[in-house]
């Protein structure tokens, strides 16, 4: 299901002071990479990326490669970095990024 415009915003301003948790080099998605993907999107939903690839092609092909693979969506990619979400069936309070930027703003 796509995510709203409005939606994505929000996410992007959680996102904006989050670090990178994961970087993705030259090997591009291997098997390490997309279970600590996976890990981590498990945990957090919301995530920040680094892609370590000089080409612009080669780094959108990557993210779309990873949409598929994972099912996750892809919130902004700005550079070498992407922000990328996934809705957790059951979120953790303690570290979703989602829930403690709300605990926050309350």
């Amino acid at each position: 299901m796509p995510i709203s415009q409005e939606l994505k915003k929000h996410f992007q301003s959680i996102g904006h002071h989050l670090k990178p948790v994961v970087i993705i080099a030259k090997n591009g998605l291997s098997e390490g990479v997309i279970s600590e993907l996976e890990r981590a999107l498990l945990d957090h939903e919301l995530i920040k990326i680094k892609l370590a690839i000089s080409s612009v092609d080669e780094r959108k092909e990557l993210l779309n490669q990873l949409s598929q693979s994972i099912a996750c969506e892809t919130i902004q990619n700005v550079g070498k970095t992407a922000l990328i979400y996934k809705k957790a069936a059951k979120p953790n309070k303690k570290l979703s990024n989602i829930l403690r930027y709300q605990k926050q703003q309350a």
